[in-house]
């Protein structure tokens, strides 16, 4: 991408444009300061807007929407951020239930073999019962 002009150049050459001799075209003063054309267009249609001439979005106003795009970008790639991170960590305190299917059948304990979650030691004595109870 090319390198804008500086502020002042545009303006000084708007000024000698606008205020050039009857029989001089926008393309002789755009040649003779090294401009293309199209671009002196431009910068004289811009001039106009900013003076509030002909109606637009003036350079400052422009400037303005630029940033607040960046900022709305911003703020909406931290909101995906923390969405994703509520929904990831959420996962870690749902009861079993919650969980889907493939994960809970790895998880599934059979209380016919005593491997019953939160009961640590299992005496000889209730296996029996479970046995009987569970089929």
């Amino acid at each position: 991408m090319a390198k804008p002009y500086p502020r002042e150049f545009r303006d000084d050459v708007v000024r000698v444009a606008r205020d050039r001799d009857p029989g001089v075209t926008v393309e002789q003063i755009a040649k003779d300061f090294g401009v293309h054309p199209m671009t002196l267009f431009k910068w004289l249609r811009q001039a106009d807007v900013d003076a509030g001439v002909k109606p637009g979005v003036s350079g400052g106003e422009s400037a303005e929407l630029r940033e607040a795009r960046k900022r709305i970008k911003l703020l909406e790639q931290e909101y995906e951020v923390l969405r994703r991170a509520a929904a990831y960590l959420s996962q870690a305190n749902l009861p079993e239930k919650a969980l889907p299917a493939r994960e809970r059948a790895g998880r599934r304990r059979d209380p016919r073999r005593g491997d019953v979650p939160g009961v640590e030691d299992r005496s000889p004595a209730l296996l029996p019962v479970a046995r009987s109870a569970g089929g």
